[in-house]
C-alpha cells in the first residue's frame, strides 16, 4: 500500500525542492488529497480555532443536533441510511463578501480568530494554485486567475462537527462524493479520525496529524487540467467514540467563472484525444446541476455540462 502524501513545505525552499514538487505532482495526478505540514499558518492560531469551535459547537448546536438528528435518526432503522448525514453543520463566507457578522450565536473573538485564520487560508491555497501552475507548465497565476469570476473567486468555510453515533454502520458522517469547486483546505481534528479516500478501489484512511492542512482537489481543477489532476471520492465514517471536528474552506470558482480546460494541457492529434477533452461552462451551471447529483458520480456531470458548453463564450485567461 502507498503511504499518504505528506508534504514539508519548508522542503520548497532548498535542495529537496524538486522531490518535493514530484510528491506534490503524484499525488494530485493520483491520489486528489495531501496533507501539508510547515505551511505557514501559525499553530497557536490553529489551537485557538480548535477550541473555540468546539466551544460553540457544545454551547449552539450539541442540543439541536440531538433534537433533530440523533433522537429520530436511527429510530426503528435496519438498513443503512442513504438521505441523511450524521453531522452537525454551519457556512461561512468570506468572497466576494463575507457573511460573518450575520452569523447567530457566535462569540466575538471566534468571528476575530476566523477572519484571521481564513485570511491565512487564503494565502496558501493560492501558494498551492501557484505550485500547481509550476507542476503543469502553466504560467504563475493561471489557476488563480481560472477560478476569478467578475468579483474574484468564491471563498466558503464549512464547519462541520460529527458527534459519536451508536450505529455507525447504519448512517455516514457524510456520505461519498466529490467536491464540485476548486482547491479545499481541510483543518481536521487530529484525535479522532473518520475521513477516508477512495484509491484503487480502496477506502483510504487521511491520517490526522496535528496542526495540518489536508489539501483536496475539486471538479473544477480536474477540468481546467483536463483530467490531468483528478478529484476523488471521499467519505467521513460516523465513529462511536469521540467528536470529530471539521473545518473545511473551499476555494472555488466565482459564480460567473466560465470553466475550460487550459489550452496548452489539450492534446487532439486523435480521435480519442478529442473526445476527451473536458467541457466549457460557468460554475453556477455546473453547481446548479451539482446540488441535485452531489453524490453520484462526477462523470455524467461533466457529460451533461458538454451539452452547455455552445452557449458558453470564453475568453483568454490573462495572468499579468
Amino acid at each position: 500500500m502507498a503511504t499518504f502524501p505528506v508534504i514539508d513545505m519548508e522542503k520548497l525552499n532548498g535542495e529537496e525542492r524538486g522531490n518535493t514538487m514530484n510528491i506534490i505532482k503524484d499525488a494530485c495526478e493520483n491520489w486528489g488529497f495531501f496533507e501539508l505540514v510547515n505551511h505557514g499558518i501559525p499553530h497557536e492560531m490553529m489551537d485557538k480555532v480548535e477550541k473555540l469551535t468546539k466551544e460553540h459547537y457544545k454551547k449552539s448546536m450539541e442540543q439541536r443536533f440531538k433534537e433533530l438528528v440523533a433522537s429520530k435518526a436511527l429510530e426503528g432503522v435496519q438498513s443503512e441510511i442513504t438521505d441523511m448525514d450524521w453531522e452537525s453543520t454551519f457556512f461561512l463566507r468570506h468572497l466576494p463578501t463575507s457573511n460573518m457578522s450575520e452569523i447567530p450565536d457566535l462569540e466575538d473573538s471566534y468571528r476575530k480568530i476566523m477572519n484571521e485564520f481564513v485570511l491565512g487560508l487564503e494565502k496558501l491555497a493560492e501558494e498551492v494554485l501557484d505550485l500547481f501552475c509550476e507542476n503543469l507548465g502553466l504560467e504563475k497565476g493561471y489557476l488563480k486567475k481560472a477560478l476569478c469570476g467578475s468579483n474574484g473567486p468564491t471563498f466558503g468555510t464549512k464547519v462541520s462537527n460529527y458527534p459519536p453515533c451508536p450505529k455507525p454502520d447504519l448512517i455516514k458522517g457524510l456520505r461519498a462524493h466529490t467536491d464540485a469547486g476548486g482547491l479545499i483546505l481541510l483543518f481536521q481534528d487530529d484525535k479522532v479520525s473518520g475521513l477516508q479516500l477512495l484509491k484503487d478501489g480502496e477506502w483510504i484512511d487521511v491520517p490526522p496529524m496535528r496542526h495540518s492542512i489536508v489539501i483536496n482537489l475539486g471538479d473544477q481543477l480536474e477540468v481546467i487540467t483536463n483530467g490531468k489532476y483528478k478529484s476523488v471520492m471521499h467519505r467521513v465514517i460516523a465513529q462511536t467514540d469521540g467528536a470529530r471536528m471539521s473545518i473545511a474552506s473551499f476555494y472555488n470558482p466565482g459564480s460567473d467563472a466560465v470553466i475550460y480546460p487550459a489550452p496548452t494541457l489539450i492534446q487532439t492529434e486523435t480521435e480519442e484525444e478529442k473526445n476527451q477533452v473536458y467541457p466549457k461552462f460557468v460554475f453556477e451551471d455546473y453547481m446548479k446541476l451539482y446540488a441535485g447529483v452531489k453524490f453520484q458520480a462526477k462523470e455524467p456531470r461533466f457529460e451533461a455540462m458538454k451539452t452547455e458548453q455552445n452557449n458558453v463564450g470564453i475568453s483568454p485567461i490573462a495572468t499579468v
